[in-house]
């Protein structure tokens, strides 16, 4: 499989747009991009199984499309059924296959950078547009209609949204800072601060979510789904994305979020194969289009929280450091000598104590080359070993205040692919067990 083709499923194409909507809105995309770099050959075919079936299967149900049997790496008859339904409601051939186009419209086929020399303006139409209209859409800000290709006043609006989120100069039109901020565009290259750069314009914000219909509306976060005895328009976006999923809530979609919607949720939650708790938590409302998911985000999922609670984290990524640094992990606080946990299967690659910044620390590498970073620990675990292999859950330490801080906790870094460090805060979230204070079995 060509990863520089089909990648992790970062971009979320119309996220949070009904069934119904698609229908409507997104008849446009059939005609949209001219070309897509992608080759059928390439892309995930029915009886083929693995990573690239997972994002895709992942993205499919992003849309509000059920795959009967949950996501489980499959191309089977159910994922085609699947595929068939959203390639029939986007107005493309309904196929059953993952050609180049319907790739392309799940967010499974790279964004092309931008040139300083063509910047796409309002009435161009084309793969620019597309890139800087997904650009848009991975960076939490909503393009109306999604990711179609053509440069209209829906593109004008979001560029003037992201324009304004990021402190730039409102102009609704592709300027070289706006470019960079987005990531399609390099920085200049300078000494000390490109790597910064480059990863601020990189890293992933929390997007501000859509309506479930275009009358809601919504302002979902992954820090404020709705609960239990709520009643606002969030809940009234929650239940109609459920209707639109296919579920039932008895009553319909009148912003109340009580036993009505509880058990729609449950409901859904069998049906794709989730965590069935009757509670609106990160990975059911992502699969609701109601946050983006880790996958599309571009982000990994973690098979284990690393820390035994009590604990607490806020976002806190790229916030001052001293010596001009920028806060590239989450801090998780909690007592010190709770149990911290291998976050994922992988090696341990590195081990370090007295380090000025992270005292007591050590690196984590799963098999794709992902790596986590641990500061901060009071003490590694009886036996660890640097190259030891250790399972997910595995205690590998215990939190502290080694290094540069007073306060005991875990700094916890993100490196997807053995890259820049992303901001851990989603991932963590959507995993959130700070709540647990029984240790994990041990494997």
């Amino acid at each position: 499989m060509n990863s520089g083709i089909i990648r992790k499923a970062i971009v979320a194409v119309a996220v949070s747009l009904s069934i119904a909507t698609l229908a409507t809105s997104i008849s446009a995309t059939s005609v949209a991009a001219q070309s897509v770099n992608a080759k059928s050959a390439s892309l995930p075919q029915l009886g083929e199984s693995g990573p690239e079936v997972t994002r895709m299967q992942q993205a499919i149900v992003a849309r509000g499309f059920t795959i009967k049997g949950g996501i489980d790496g499959s191309f089977g008859p159910a994922t085609q059924v699947a595929l068939k339904s959203l390639q029939k409601v986007a107005g493309f051939a309904a196929t059953g296959n993952l050609d180049a186009k319907t790739a392309k419209f799940l967010g499974l086929v790279d964004v092309a950078p931008l040139s300083k020399s063509n910047f796409p303006t309002v009435g161009a139409s084309g793969d620019a547009v597309w890139s800087l209209q997904q650009a848009l859409i991975n960076n939490g800000v909503q393009v109306k209609g999604g990711a179609d290709g053509k440069f209209g006043l829906a593109t004008s609006i979001a560029l003037g949204k992201f324009q304004s989120l990021k402190g730039l100069t409102v102009t609704k039109a592709v300027d070289e800072s706006t470019a960079i901020a987005l990531g399609l565009l390099a920085a200049p290259v300078q000494k000390e601060t490109s790597k910064k750069s480059v990863a601020a314009a990189s890293a992933p914000v929390a997007a501000p979510v859509v309506a479930a219909t275009p009358a809601v509306a919504s302002t979902i976060t992954i820090d404020s789904l709705p609960v239990r005895g709520q009643k606002s328009d969030n809940v009234r976006a929650l239940q109609n994305a459920l209707i639109n999923a296919g579920i039932e809530v008895k009553g319909g979609a009148d912003g109340v979020f009580g036993v009505a919607t509880s058990v729609s949720i449950g409901k859904f939650q069998s049906a794709t194969g989730l965590n069935v708790s009757t509670v609106l938590d990160a990975p059911t409302a992502a699969a609701l289009g109601l946050i983006p998911s880790l996958a599309e985000l571009g982000l990994p999922t973690l098979q284990a929280f690393p820390v035994q609670g009590r604990c607490g984290f806020t976002d806190t990524w790229g916030a001052a450091r001293s010596a001009g640094r920028s806060h590239e992990g989450t801090d998780i606080i909690g007592a010190r000598g709770l149990a911290l946990y291998a976050a994922m299967d992988g090696t341990i690659s590195k081990m370090t104590t007295g380090g000025a910044l992270g005292g007591t620390s050590l690196r984590l590498t799963a098999a794709d080359g992902t790596y986590f970073y641990y500061a901060h620990l009071d003490a590694f675990a009886a036996n660890l070993a640097n190259g030891q292999v250790v399972r997910a859950g595995q205690i590998v330490g215990y939190l502290g205040s080694t290094g540069d801080t007073n306060t005991p906790h875990l700094h916890f870094e993100v490196h997807p692919k053995g890259g820049a460090a992303v901001n851990p805060y989603p991932i963590l979230k959507a995993v959130d067990a700070c709540n647990v204070t029984e240790l994990l079995p041990q494997p």
